[in-house]
This record gives C-alpha cells, structure tokens and sequence, in this order.
C-alpha cells in the first residue's frame, strides 16, 4: 500500500511538520501560494485563539527542500468564482512562479477550498498540471476516472484514520490524508501526529509516497 499526505497554505508550523516528517523520512506534498509569501512573514488569520502566520518567501526553499511542491493558486481563491482571465493567472502565474523558486518541476494543483468545476479543471489542466488534489473523501482513492478529481481518504484529525488506513491496505490500495499543520494547535495534537506518521513508518505493508509519483 502506498502513503501519501497533503499539508496546505504554507505556514509558519509547517517548519516543525517538516523537521517531524524528516525524522520519519516521511514523504509529503506542501502545496503553496505563491502570492501570499513576501519579504517577511505575515499574518495571515486566526485560529481560534492562535495566530496563523504565513513563511517568508527566502524560508520556502529550505524548509521544504527534498518534498513535492504542488500549485494551491496564486492567492487562495475560490476559483468557480473568477474570471476566466483571472483564472488562468491564479493557475498558470502561481505554477510558473513556483517552478522558478523551487527549480524542479510542480506537477499537482490543489484545489483552494476544495472549489472547482469543469472550466476550473481545464485551466488547470491547461496550466500544464496532471493531477489536481480535491477534498472530497473516496474509498478506493485508484483507480481514478478523472486525474484533476484526486480524492482523499480523510484529513489527518478524522477519528476513523484508522479504519480508512486498514482498509485501504486491505485493499493494497493507496491511503491519502490531508491537513494544515495550523490546525496542530497544543502538544498533544503534535505527538498524536507523530504517532501516526512512525505508526505508518513501521508497517512494512505501508510505502511512503508523493501524489505525483502516483501519476
């Protein structure tokens, strides 16, 4: 069974996701927007009672340097409501920018808010992406009829993780969770998805993968 996960938005507590998944040489796709990181971090929004802060732009390369680097648009957002320029520019201008930083090719697009519709896809599609990751929850995740509908098993918090795992290696199937680190908001939470991520490691029927090598 092959592992994948998917950890959006580009905050500051991806840096501790990052040195966690690390330890567990785990594999991960981050998918960024390109627009909101600037000279300096930023705040972004609250949490509840925390503050979300988005990464600089001369942190990216490094704290997510060896993981899959996927397009979340240039600015988050809900694309079925823009334009149809607008919408190329939220889809190719965030790709190309991407491409640049980081020197490697991004191949996934991940819906902002799970938002998309047929002119959606094909800009996506366009924009030179092969697949493109949703929120909705399926079982099983392959094979797929559309590559710009991947679905997910469950976000990283859902209290049956460990029933969808299971049954996705029951199946040799593929497992895919998703998530924003912000919502790891105390220690418990923390050490909770560390279980999960060396629980993972450990099961020699579980092999650790990004989407696109899916593709």
């Amino acid at each position: 069974m092959k592992v994948v996960q998917s950890w959006d938005d580009g905050v500051v507590d991806d840096i501790r996701l990052a040195d966690l998944l690390r330890r567990h040489q785990a594999s991960a796709t981050f998918n960024l927007n390109p627009g909101l990181h600037h000279a300096g971090r930023s705040f972004s929004w609250r949490y509840g009672d925390k503050e979300v802060w988005r990464l600089s732009r001369d942190e990216l390369i490094e704290i997510y340097a060896g993981f899959e680097i996927a397009n979340h648009s240039l600015n988050h957002p809900n694309l079925p409501d823009l334009s149809p320029t607008d919408l190329r520019r939220e889809v190719q201008d965030s790709r190309r920018i991407l491409q640049e930083w980081f020197r490697q090719p991004v191949r996934g697009f991940c819906y902002p808010f799970g938002g998309f519709n047929p002119a959606v896809k094909e800009a996506v599609r366009a924009a030179g992406h092969v697949y493109a990751r949703t929120v909705t929850e399926c079982e099983p995740i392959l094979p797929l009829t559309d590559p710009f509908e991947f679905g997910v098993s469950c976000r990283f918090v859902d209290p049956s993780f460990w029933t969808r795992y299971e049954h996705a290696k029951a199946s040799d199937g593929v497992f895919c969770f998703w998530g924003h680190s912000y919502e790891l908001v105390d220690e418990a939470m923390w050490a909770e998805l560390e279980d999960k991520i060396a629980r993972i490691g450990a099961d020699p029927a579980a092999e650790w993968a990004s989407i696109e090598a899916l593709f």
